[in-house]
C-alpha cells in the first residue's frame, strides 16, 4: 500500500540513505527501522543509528536487550486494554489499574488509546476502571462498528462481581471521536447504564478570541453554575 504511513516513511529513509556516501548495509536497514516510528523523520533516524554505532557499546545493547525484554512481557491488559507487564512465573496480563482494588469499580472510563488513558492518570481526576478501544470509527480508514471491541465492553459493564453503573466516554472532540461516542451510547443504553461524555471547551490559559465555533459552543453548552 503506497500510502501507508509506515511505507512511506521506509521509502523516504532508504532514499535518504541510497543518497548519502559510504553508508554500511546494516546501518541503513537500522534507520529504515527507526523512520518507521511515529514522529522521526529521515534526519532524525539517522542520527539515532550513527549515535548507537559510534557511542558507547554499551547503549546499545542494553536498548537492545530492552527492546527484546518489551515485546517479552509488556503486552495490552487482557481485560480493559492498558499496558500490562507479565513475569515468566504469571503470564496473566493485567495492568496496574485493574489490579487496584481502591479503584471505583462502578466507573468506567472509555478511551480510545493507551495515550489517552495516561494523561488521564497524570490529572488525578479519574478514580475508576478504563477500557481501551483501540480504534474509532472511520469510514474513511475502513474502521467499521465491527472493529470496535463491543462484546469485551459489554462483558466488563455486566460484570457480576462489580457491574458497572457510570460509562465516561473520554474519546477525542473530532468527527471520528463523537461518532465512536454516539455509537457507545446507543449500544450500551439498553444495558441500563448511564452513559456520560466528557466536557470539552476553551482550554485554561486560552484566549476566546483564537478559539474555533464548535469549542466555544461546547463551553456555553457544558456551562455549569458558580457555588
Amino acid at each position: 500500500n503506497p500510502g501507508n504511513p509506515t511505507v512511506v516513511a521506509t521509502a523516504r529513509a532508504s532514499s535518504y540513505m541510497s543518497r548519502a556516501a559510504s553508508v554500511p548495509e546494516r546501518l541503513t536497514r537500522v534507520v529504515q527501522t527507526f523512520a518507521r516510528l511515529p514522529g522521526v523523520g529521515e534526519k532524525t533516524a539517522q542520527r539515532y543509528a550513527l549515535y548507537l554505532a559510534t557511542a558507547d557499546e554499551s547503549i546499545a545493547r542494553e536498548l537492545g536487550r530492552e527492546l527484546a525484554a518489551l515485546r517479552d512481557y509488556v503486552r495490552p491488559c487482557e481485560r480493559c486494554g492498558n499496558i500490562a507487564e507479565t513475569t515468566e512465573e504469571n503470564t496473566v496480563a493485567r495492568c496496574a489499574v485493574c489490579r487496584d482494588e481502591r479503584r471505583d469499580r462502578t466507573l468506567l472510563c472509555v478511551v480510545a488509546r493507551v495515550q489517552d488513558l495516561l494523561a488521564i492518570e497524570r490529572s488525578g481526576a479519574m478514580r475508576g476502571k478504563y477500557f481501551v478501544l483501540g480504534r474509532l470509527l472511520s469510514p474513511l480508514d475502513g474502521i467499521s462498528a465491527e472493529d470496535l471491541p463491543l462484546d469485551a465492553l459489554r462483558k466488563i459493564v455486566l460484570d457480576p462481581e462489580g457491574p458497572v453503573s457510570e460509562v465516561l466516554v473520554a474519546t477525542p472532540p473530532s468527527v471520528d471521536g463523537e461518532a465512536t461516542a454516539l455509537f457507545i451510547a446507543r449500544e450500551l443504553s439498553p444495558l441500563g447504564v448511564k452513559v456520560s461524555r466528557i466536557a470539552s471547551g476553551v482550554p485554561h490559559g486560552g484566549d476566546l478570541e483564537f478559539a474555533d465555533q464548535v469549542t466555544l459552543g461546547r463551553a456555553i453548552e457544558g456551562r455549569k453554575n458558580f457555588g
